[in-house]
């Protein structure tokens, strides 16, 4: 995790990943992914619950994905390797999924 101003950084290792599919209009489809950090990783001191949001097109492609704590914005960004993380999860389990959903 990367604070927005700061130089400093955390790399945050996913495990236990699940997905909520949201259908929100004809444009967009919001996928939240939930998960557990793998153990000896801790979050920053100032959050309560980390999800990240992918904002995904009809045809499954990712157009962008933010962190959130308890579900609102956040001051923090993921690093390259958290979010290679996040899109090889959304990538083998949640777009085959969402491709059948809205096909």
């Amino acid at each position: 995790m990367i604070q927005f101003g700061s130089l400093d950084y955390a790399e945050l290792r996913f495990q236990q990943i699940r997905a909520t599919v949201e259908i929100r209009d004809k444009q967009w489809i919001d996928v939240e992914l939930h998960f557990e950090l793998e153990q000896g990783l801790t979050l920053p001191d100032d959050f309560t619950e980390l999800t990240a949001l992918i904002f995904c097109t009809y045809s499954g492609e990712i157009a962008q994905m933010v962190p959130q704590d308890e579900g609102r914005d956040c001051e923090y960004q993921f690093t390259a390797d958290e979010k290679a993380q996040l899109i090889h999860f959304y990538e083998e389990n949640v777009k085959p999924k969402l491709l059948s959903l809205v096909s």
